[in-house]
């Protein structure tokens, strides 16, 4: 209902660890004027950053834990495209997936969430419109749509991101309302879901599976009706998945109505508090919903004369009651928008703030993947700009706070990589360029972005960017950077999560300006 125009236009298209005490956590909380739930795990303390992460993961209350016992936060990005008709990520028709997964990371996401259909899984199913111009994806010529998969998550996984795959449709045609149809039934759905358990066992960048996406009417949640009970289905596969891997998280979405109470599709875990889901294998379930803004459908709750006051009480009651009564960790597997009206702008800061900033509460927050990193997505749009390459810093912008450091490179057990591979730690001098872009001038203000290159032979631990402008600008706001000014000199420096970039590789930030109206100033760069 809600999302066909979205998917079909793709398909024609073709740990975070913060240490903070419980005290300090009480006290940010009662300063912002809410209250510590009861039974709340506080973040852990006084553990080094680098250490979260690694191996596979496993949950306790409403926190993921790493396979060391410390927690994480999922903060990712959406990359859609094996469950269309291109049986493969989108957007490799422009670029080099590898550029697009180091992109990814310089801008500070942490997980892939991977789209598929059940067509990848059919044997020699090939994936369409791959570019190997100018030695563009080198690497993919003549392989399969499952044999991309197996590179991108061992390039995701060499580079320190986390994959979770998302079971999205039964086939490229279209998304279902029920996890199965009379083309694809059930035990096909389980079987193929096993098969990609076994595909990635003792590979633990993959943390998880979405078992499927957005199940909605007649799909219901606790009525007992096998052909139509989310829950119960979702207890099978999960228990089927993890009788071949029991080390795999276990994502299970809502439906859309529960007790005569309609939402999003996927985005309604009203039931789990009667009817929780059961599995073998403890401290494996994640309950994920989706949330979207006016432009993928209107929702009774944008209309409110108290909006968007009124958002949060209808994010506890449709999903957010599970991570506040300690039940589970809750990801949200997808929320986006165009962000062209005022109702979406104030949403999408409504939303950011209730899924809690990593700088107060660390990884005991909501865990998230946005869509999307595609532009294609037809009513969301994407973080990247139609060229795919451009970022949209201001949408982009919006998730700076509940954005989570990286976790280390090669923690998920993907490919090490060989050596002279990118990011191996290497002789010679370390060497950076950066390029200054205007994105957008309405006069009284702009947006501009910097690209930062590694240009030299080995990988770089931090780089430096300085320039000096002409006029009276000053910086508003700065993203995925810190700087300080100077009369007209500005110096920004990275982030924790992007200062490492290997060779040839990159990472960008953004600002905010004024006034509007001054050229582009020539910028210098300094790596370490």
């Amino acid at each position: 209902m809600f999302h066909t125009l979205r998917r079909a236009l793709c398909a024609v298209v073709a740990a975070l660890l913060l240490p903070l005490a419980a005290g300090a956590q009480t006290a940010r909380a009662a300063e912002a004027g809410t209250e510590v739930e009861a039974g709340a795990r506080p973040a852990d303390t006084g553990v080094h950053l680098a250490d979260a992460g690694a191996g596979y993961w496993h949950t306790s209350g409403r926190q993921i834990l790493d396979a060391s016992g410390l927690p994480v936060r999922i903060a990712g990005i959406n990359w859609f495209g094996f469950e269309t008709a291109n049986h493969v990520v989108h957007g490799l028709w422009s670029r080099d997936y590898k550029s697009m997964i180091d992109q990814m990371k310089s801008l500070g996401y942490n997980t892939l969430r991977l789209p598929f259909s059940d067509d990848i899984l059919k044997p020699g199913t090939m994936p369409d419109s791959l570019n190997f111009s100018d030695g563009k994806n080198a690497d993919l010529r003549g392989l399969t749509s499952l044999q991309v998969l197996d590179k991108i998550v061992g390039y995701a996984g060499q580079s320190g991101l986390k994959v979770i795959l998302d079971r999205h449709r039964p086939d490229a045609a279209g998304q279902s309302a029920l996890w199965y149809t009379s083309a694809v039934p059930e035990s096909t759905w389980i079987a193929n879901l096993k098969s990609l358990a076994g595909r990635y066992a003792g590979n633990p960048t993959v943390v998880g599976i979405d078992l499927h996406n957005e199940p909605h009417d007649p799909a219901c949640w606790g009525c007992g009706d096998t052909t139509r009970d989310w829950r119960l289905a979702a207890e099978r596969a999960g228990n089927a998945v993890l009788s071949v891997n029991p080390q795999l998280l276990i994502f299970v979405e809502g439906v859309q109505s529960f007790n005569g109470v309609s939402g999003w599709w996927g985005g309604n875990l009203m039931g789990v508090a009667q009817y929780p889901v059961r599995l073998d294998v403890a401290g494996r379930l994640v309950y994920s919903a989706h949330d979207y803004a006016t432009s993928v459908a209107q929702q009774s709750w944008f209309n409110d004369p108290s909006f968007p006051a009124n958002m949060p009480g209808v994010w506890d009651k449709y999903w957010g009651y599970i991570f506040k009564q300690n039940i589970a960790p809750v990801w949200l597997g997808e929320f986006g928008t165009t962000l062209q009206s005022t109702i979406d702008q104030k949403w999408l800061a409504a939303l950011v703030t209730y899924l809690r900033s990593t700088s107060t509460y660390g990884s005991d927050s909501f865990h998230w993947t946005f869509w999307s990193w595609n532009p294609n997505s037809g009513d969301t749009g994407g973080i990247l700009k139609d060229d795919w390459s451009t970022v949209d810093t201001v949408k982009d912008g919006y998730l700076a706070s509940i954005k989570a450091p990286g976790f280390p490179p090669g923690s998920g057990g993907g490919d090490p990589g060989d050596p002279g591979d990118p990011g191996d730690p290497g002789g010679g001098t370390p060497a950076c360029t950066a390029a200054y872009t205007v994105s957008s001038d309405w006069g009284s203000g702009f947006n501009a972005e910097v690209k930062v290159t590694n240009s030299g032979p080995t990988a770089i631990g931090s780089w430096k960017v300085t320039w000096t402008w002409s006029g009276s600008q000053k910086v508003t706001n700065m993203w995925n950077a810190t700087y300080t000014q100077s009369g007209a000199t500005v110096t920004a420096v990275n982030a924790a999560h992007n200062g490492t970039v290997p060779a040839g590789g990159s990472a960008s930030f953004g600002f905010g300006g004024a006034p509007g109206g001054g050229g582009v100033p020539s910028v210098s760069c300094t790596a370490a």
